[in-house]
């Protein structure tokens, strides 16, 4: 299966289980990052469009057959959606590096776990307590159960950078628990689900269960104000998150933010400079470091800090920057011309404020072509610089220096962000104790790590509520007490 012949509906939108043409007649081109040519073009959706998609899902809710479905029968469409997912992982891989830039010899390897997103939820059908039974309640009744029920008609909207995991992170587990959905995708990467409402179709889910949109800002707020959605789950920038706070909170709806970080790296004294110079090289540059809970501030002690930054710089001039699809690059280019743009500003503004460029900041003198950037190490940063306190979405690490262990905590928790952090530490003991005081969502030991199968989110204003395991499923429920008493 080729990849366009497994995208025949690009200039549709999915509603209401069928293939319709967008009322406002636009369309959305989405531009491939190595090339700055138009990957594929897709239908843009207006507020006409966001109207009949919630419609769908209010009607596939209300009336159709989903949320009366027991959890088993749902259960078996989640599977095929999963299996389904793992006949495209080819196709996915093509898509989300001709999207985003992310490496092809990433992409591969992850597309092929998509599936068992969609099955592991499938499984929570019969594992997880749908329904939880208390005897001789103190206030009269024989008996009172708690009966998780689905939370409504869905809003979810997807970020650009890796779309086909969020979505399903969003997805499974709300219509396992009997849920509708409108996905609005970004128009920066769509791709991944036109395959997803291809597999809808293909499986027989019920209309109105899944409906896809492609849109910009102002139908997307049009979306997230809707009456007609019970709950919105978000995935993208801190501004953005809290417009969707205010506006949720003024009619009650539910929500979930997933939002940015500015994710700590401590290195402690006993664990070596070199080491972790490698491993913090290596997550760098994944995805283009386009990665919310990439860990960005490199915190060490005096002791550590030169030979760390040593390492650092000698490790980022032994990457290959180019085209995602070559096996020997290393890594790829940004997403969009605004975020190379911004990510130079922001380097730029780190010189001016007398941060010392070490290596990288600028784009590669051998592309002349594509929104690539270097891989940038930035040192003599303190924890109140500009570079130290705002999200970058990029390739570039800054080195804060601290006193001593205390302080390297105390730095890496100054910030208005909680998503991720990591301690090196050859002692397991030690990075527990440290990381039970690090304030952030997931704390990871001897390298970046995050793992959305068991939860993901963030302290503070790095979001709202969680993703991924059983914490991921509540999010999409609502628990209703039933007070009961036996027959006669």
């Amino acid at each position: 299966m080729s990849l366009f012949s497994a995208m025949s509906h690009l200039d549709k939108l999915f509603i209401d289980g069928a293939w319709v043409a967008a009322l406002t007649g636009s369309s959305i081109d989405v531009i491939n990052p190595s090339t700055e040519e138009v990957f594929i073009s897709v239908a843009e959706a207006g507020e006409a469009d966001i109207d009949r998609a919630v419609d769908a899902a209010r009607r596939a809710f209300d009336t159709g057959p989903w949320p009366r479905l027991s959890h088993a029968e749902r259960a078996g469409y989640l599977r095929r959606i999963g299996d389904a997912m793992d006949k495209r992982v080819d196709q996915i891989a093509t898509i989300w590096p001709s999207e985003m830039g992310i490496l092809h010899a990433m992409a591969h390897p992850f597309a092929g776990t998509i599936g068992d997103i969609w099955r592991y939820y499938a499984g929570l059908a019969e594992t997880f307590a749908w329904e939880e039974r208390f005897d001789n309640p103190p206030m009269g009744g024989d008996y009172a159960l708690i009966i998780n029920e689905p939370v409504g008609v869905v809003g979810a909207i997807v970020p650009w950078n890796a779309p086909v995991n969020i979505m399903a992170f969003k997805l499974a587990p709300a219509l396992i628990a009997g849920c509708t959905t409108v996905l609005k995708l970004s128009p920066e990467a769509p791709g991944t689900g036109y395959l997803l409402a291809e597999i809808a179709e293909e499986i027989g889910l019920p209309a109105g269960v899944l409906n896809v949109v492609t849109a910009d800002r102002v139908a997307s707020e049009h979306l997230v104000r809707h009456h007609g959605v019970d709950k919105i789950g978000f995935t993208g920038s801190g501004p953005v998150g809290k417009r969707i706070a205010s506006i949720c909170t003024e009619r009650l709806a539910r929500f979930t933010l997933e939002l940015g970080g500015k994710s700590a790296a401590v290195i402690l004294d006993d664990y070596d400079a070199e080491l972790a110079a490698q491993s913090l090289v290596g997550s760098a540059c994944a995805m283009t470091g386009q990665i919310c809970s990439s860990l960005t501030r490199i915190i060490v002690t005096g002791k550590q800090h030169d030979k760390l930054v040593d390492a650092l710089a000698a490790g980022f001039s032994k990457v290959v920057v180019g085209d995602p699809f070559d096996p020997s690059v290393g890594m790829g280019p940004v997403a969009m011309q605004r975020q190379r743009d911004k990510i130079e500003q922001m380097v730029q503004r780190a010189a001016s404020d007398g941060n010392r460029i070490v290596s990288g900041g600028k784009r590669p003198a051998h592309l002349n072509r594509g929104w690539f950037f270097e891989p940038t190490l930035i040192s003599n940063v303190v924890n109140s610089d500009y570079i130290a306190r705002e999200e970058i979405f990029g390739p570039v690490l800054s080195v804060i220096r601290a006193k001593d262990e205390e302080d390297a905590i105390g730095i890496a928790n100054d910030t208005r962000f909680g998503l991720n952090n990591s301690v090196f530490t050859n002692d397991a003991a030690r990075a527990y104790a440290v990381a039970r005081r690090l304030l952030s969502g997931t704390v990871g030991h001897n390298g970046w790590r995050s793992d959305m199968s068991i939860g993901f989110g963030g302290f503070k204003e790095s979001g709202v509520g969680r993703e991924g395991g059983i914490n991921g499923l509540r999010a999409y429920l609502e628990p209703k007490t039933l007070i009961m008493e036996n027959p006669a």
